[in-house]
């Protein structure tokens, strides 16, 4: 899924401080405002992807100007943050599932003989059938 949410990034010595408001807890920091940005959406897709891996109710995102008005420095900027717990879990979740299947012994045996990598050779099948990265 895809979610944008908006932040509110402070700058302080040298280090961008940031929060989430629309997520309960969900605090980061980066050492520039591009750094911070980055952790910003990691931490966004981290929260949200274990809220829909526990089926938790996912917030609605408030309007950057709710979220302006919640500023209380005037160092403080409100910025749009995108998150895709799709791309997330792509690249964090590397767990196997064991699958039982079956294939003619004809097809199993020129297989063997060829020494193909069963394993690699589904994963790029189901891929290209359900269009994945």
């Amino acid at each position: 899924m895809k979610y944008v949410y908006p932040a509110i990034f402070t700058p302080e010595d040298n280090t961008v401080f940031v929060s989430v408001p629309d997520l309960p807890g969900l605090h980061t920091f980066g050492a520039s405002l591009a750094d911070a940005i980055y952790m910003a959406q990691d931490a966004i897709e981290m929260w949200l992807w274990d809220a829909e891996n526990k089926n938790e109710p996912i917030p609605g995102a408030s309007s950057q100007a709710d979220i302006a008005r919640q500023c209380k420095s005037k160092q403080q900027t409100v910025s749009l943050v995108a998150a895709d717990t799709d791309e997330y879990r792509r690249q964090t979740e590397t767990r196997a599932d064991k699958k039982t299947l079956s294939i003619p012994a004809w097809l199993n045996d020129k297989a063997e003989k060829a020494n193909a990598p069963f394993s690699q050779i589904l994963q790029q099948g189901l891929k290209d059938y359900l269009h994945v990265g």
